[in-house]
């Protein structure tokens, strides 16, 4: 059997999307942004600062990461010992 190919940046991206959650991405010139993102496709993401929406390219983009949980997330599992 075929498996189709998993796509790991699409699936967080969704998350992060349905979720409203703030994101905070770091630019390779180490500017960070921190926002809602909004759209994304192959090339590029948009976020919702303070109410206006950047386009960032993809190829810009150092890193992504949640900032902080949004109104329709599930609360965290605990740490195990």
């Amino acid at each position: 059997m075929n498996k189709p190919p998993v796509n790991i940046q699409d699936s967080f991206f969704h998350a992060l999307k349905t979720d409203e959650s703030l994101v905070e991405v770091v630019l390779i010139n180490g500017e960070t942004r921190i926002g809602r993102l909004r759209r994304f496709d192959r090339f590029a993401i948009v976020i919702e600062i303070s109410g206006h929406e950047d386009l960032i390219y993809k190829h810009a983009i150092a890193s992504i990461r949640m900032s902080a949980p949004g109104p329709g997330t599930r609360p965290a599992l605990p740490a195990t010992p």
